[in-house]
């Protein structure tokens, strides 16, 4: 299977995979880490030390979606989250931003500040201005499968075969992208690991990533400090300390690499790139180490 090699945004900056994407919840309610970066200058601050620490992208959020007791907010509400943190990385960051959002006025104001990449969780599905503006800004785009809100998704956690019903979502909603101008390139797939799923769709989903990187489109995977990663590195979600999510984490991350994902978005940066090099190295996916 020959996987993408990288990704080109419209600014001149490439993306090379397998690639790094570092988590910056602007919540107070995201499931890890959530107030801890309401402030302005702790975002800030973190996004630099996550860039320092080996980062490609940096996503920024500020709407929680965890799977259990996500509050849907208003537009405005989102916007006063991210907006100040947005401009002072897009003029401090070297690195490219990547915008949480399923919002296009959240989506707009991310990439009048510098934003590269729109990650949306509904896929281009929840507000029908989000295709257009990616389209027209030339942006790249995250589409991710899910079923339900951000509220709610945790209750449609239901398939007769994940696998299958999981691409052909991802596969229709690329289609979908293209056709509304969003150029192939720029297009991104994600199984949406935790939304909508259980521990045992999302080890299905990520025994499956051959299958999901051969619809031919880089696959990112978010495994980062989810229920599933504690319940299996540890025998049980409730109690897991961080060192142990770290470590549950960058095993899913090195494998997930391994089997052809492009992209893994961490909390852990550090242990995220430590974790993505070795695995890239020993797959022959990273330049570096072909001839040494």
């Amino acid at each position: 299977m020959s996987l993408v090699s990288d990704l080109k945004l419209a600014d001149g900056r490439v993306i090379q995979f397998p690639a790094v994407m570092g988590v910056l919840n602007v919540t107070p309610d995201s499931f890890s880490d959530g107030g801890q970066y309401l402030e302005a200058d702790r975002a800030v601050d973190h996004a630099l030390a996550m860039e320092a620490a080996g980062a490609d992208v940096i996503d920024v959020g500020g709407e929680s979606s965890r799977p259990i007791g996500a509050v849907e907010v208003p537009v405005e509400v989102e916007l006063a989250r991210v907006t100040v943190v947005l401009e002072r990385l897009g003029k401090q960051l070297k690195v490219p931003i990547s915008i949480d959002t399923r919002r296009a006025e959240v989506a707009r104001v991310a990439l009048e500040s510098g934003a590269a990449i729109i990650n949306d969780i509904t896929a281009l599905e929840h507000d029908p201005e989000m295709a257009p503006l990616a389209a027209r800004t030339k942006c790249a785009v995250v589409l991710m499968h899910m079923r339900g809100g951000p509220a709610d998704h945790i209750k449609f956690a239901r398939y007769d075969d994940v696998v299958r019903e999981v691409a052909e979502y991802l596969a229709a909603r690329a289609g979908f992208a293209f056709a509304a101008g969003i150029a192939r390139s720029r297009i991104i797939l994600d199984p949406g690991l935790g939304f909508a799923k259980n521990a045992q769709h999302n080890l299905r989903l990520l025994a499956a990533l051959p299958g999901l990187c051969a619809l031919g489109y880089p696959v990112l995977v978010g495994a980062s400090r989810k229920t599933f990663v504690a319940r299996i590195a540890v025998g049980t979600a409730a109690g897991a300390t961080e060192q142990e999510l770290e470590f549950g984490t960058a095993a899913a991350n090195a494998l997930a690499v391994a089997a052809g994902a492009s992209m893994v978005r961490v909390h852990d940066v550090g242990a995220g790139v430590a974790a993505v090099r070795m695995a890239a190295a020993m797959t022959g996916r990273d330049q570096r180490f072909r001839h040494a």
